[in-house]
């Protein structure tokens, strides 16, 4: 059963990030002026992939509805995925998230989706506990042998599992601990050619976070205030699915966020926020040195710092190697919310380019959030014309008024 676990790693990436330009990799040539090029003369694709991807999926629909922006706007549950750090900032001592993101419902596909459920607890004014529990179902997928006959129908699933740690340092500042459990079940129990039998990939990390909040004088706002976030995620071991020496490494993710909240009066206010991410991983080799290449067996800590420097095309394409995303949101009296963004990364590394917008209603201890994703260019993606939705309870609205 040749190639099944490469197959079904293609599988997974396609549908997580439906990424056209990785047929480009590999087949590209050296120009005269040093950079890389495509068969047809247009810059090479060079996109940075990773195992288990499905942990850098946005899963609230309120980050969704704002380019994917979430590392330092206000504090809910969902803080988790972004920077947990913020959770003992939240207004609320107790609030649960449950967000349901179908996926490629435009081709038809009716299982698969992503599952996310966070929730946190503020343990006093200096500390909260924060969880979070992430489902990725992939739906039915048949394996074939090397003449095409079926095999059988598997149905791979990833999950993760998340515990985090939040404490205020200072009045401004605080830090955040988080530490992973992942499982990721591509097509376990199958067997190689070699005589290798695919197992589940499993695998811990931990996501380190910081946030800073001061307010802002102004005469001419009745409230203001600047959060900057930073949060370095899945920082730990490599994952392999079978007995092989070779591991492929995790998302590892440096975010900066930063976002300035404008409180008009008591009824009006807007948010402006910006989110700049990078992965923490080693850039495809290209040229004739890749034989000899050994990037790919560097340890994880190793990689993170290398990765800021190992760009075959050097500092122009570590550049393109970031990914930009802006957000607004408007809220009105604190229950009806509009918002929209937009999504940005370079076409070598992916070229995924989109517009979001959103709605919120949130009354008492109850919030439901909508996103929509508009499509700006040619490519597809997997969220395309689809609305997912997040419910948010507030528990903490049931305590009494002090």
């Amino acid at each position: 059963m040749k190639n099944v676990l490469r197959l079904a790693s293609l599988a997974l990436v396609c549908l997580l990030f439906n990424t056209t330009d990785l047929q480009a990799q590999g087949n590209c040539f050296q120009g005269e002026d040093g950079k890389f090029y495509n068969l047809d003369g247009t810059p090479c694709t060079n996109t940075v992939a990773t195992a288990v991807p499905f942990l850098r999926i946005v899963g609230d629909a309120r980050s969704g509805a704002m380019g994917d922006v979430g590392i330092a706007i206000s504090a809910d549950p969902n803080a988790m995925h972004f920077n947990a750090s913020k959770l003992v900032l939240a207004e609320e001592d107790l609030a649960v998230s449950a967000t349901y993101t179908p996926w490629l419902r435009s081709l038809g596909l009716n299982d698969v989706y992503l599952a996310y459920l966070s929730g946190y607890k503020k343990l006093s004014d200096l500390e909260a506990i924060g969880f979070g529990l992430r489902y990725f179902s992939l739906g039915s997928i048949e394996f074939t042998d090397v003449n095409g006959e079926a095999l059988v129908t598997g149905r791979p699933n990833e999950f993760e599992v998340a515990l985090a740690y939040s404490r205020k340092l200072s009045d401004n500042f605080t830090a955040g601990l988080t530490g992973k459990f992942i499982y990721s079940n591509l097509a376990a129990g199958q067997q190689l050619d070699g005589g290798d039998i695919i197992e589940a990939g499993i695998a811990g990390a931990a996501d380190i976070s910081f946030t800073y909040q001061t307010e802002l004088n102004s005469s001419s706002l009745d409230d203001s205030d600047l959060t900057i976030g930073l949060a370095l995620s899945n920082i730990g071991s490599k994952i392999t699915y079978t007995r092989n020496v070779d591991r492929d490494f995790l998302p590892a993710n440096f975010g900066l966020g930063a976002a300035w909240t404008l409180g008009f009066d008591e009824f009006n206010t807007l948010t402006i926020a910006a989110d700049v991410n990078k992965l923490m991983v080693p850039t495809p080799c290209q040229g004739p040195d890749c034989v000899n290449d050994d990037r790919l067996d560097q340890s994880p800590i190793s990689a993170i710092f290398s990765s800021w420097g190992d760009a075959p095309e050097g500092f122009s394409e570590e550049l393109r190697e970031f990914v930009y995303s802006i957000g607004l949101e408007y809220w009105y009296d604190k229950q009806f919310a509009v918002r929209a963004g937009y999504f940005n990364e370079h076409i070598q590394k992916g070229g995924r380019k989109y517009l979001t917008l959103g709605l919120g209603l949130k009354y008492n201890i109850f919030g439901l959030n909508f996103s929509y994703l508009v499509p700006t260019t040619n490519q597809r993606n997997p969220l395309d014309n689809t609305l997912r939705f997040s419910l948010l309870f507030d528990f903490g609205a049931f305590e009494p008024q002090g």
